[in-house]
């Protein structure tokens, strides 16, 4: 039996950081030329993205309470603090 093999799971995760931040593009404003600058801006997508987003796979909950790791949803004001 032969199997297909593809790269899809790989380039998944990186084409959705790509189309939520535009640091990774140099046609926005938001282009990042500090390196240090870069670095925050994808930090807090990933805090977002794993601790506030409610995803429509799990329906009521963020990946981070799915894994164990916080029993309430984030808010946007909680994240700011955080970063502060």
């Amino acid at each position: 039996m032969a199997y297909k093999v593809t790269s899809t799971p790989g380039f998944r995760p990186t084409q959705h950081t790509r189309a939520r931040l535009g640091r990774f593009t140099r046609l926005t404003n938001a282009f990042s030329k500090k390196m240090e600058n870069h670095c925050h801006a994808i930090a807090l997508q990933f805090v977002y993205y794993n601790f506030a987003k409610i995803h429509k796979t799990l329906r009521v909950i963020t990946p981070a309470m799915e894994a164990g790791l916080t029993k309430d949803v984030m808010t946007i004001e909680e994240i700011v603090r955080l970063a502060e």
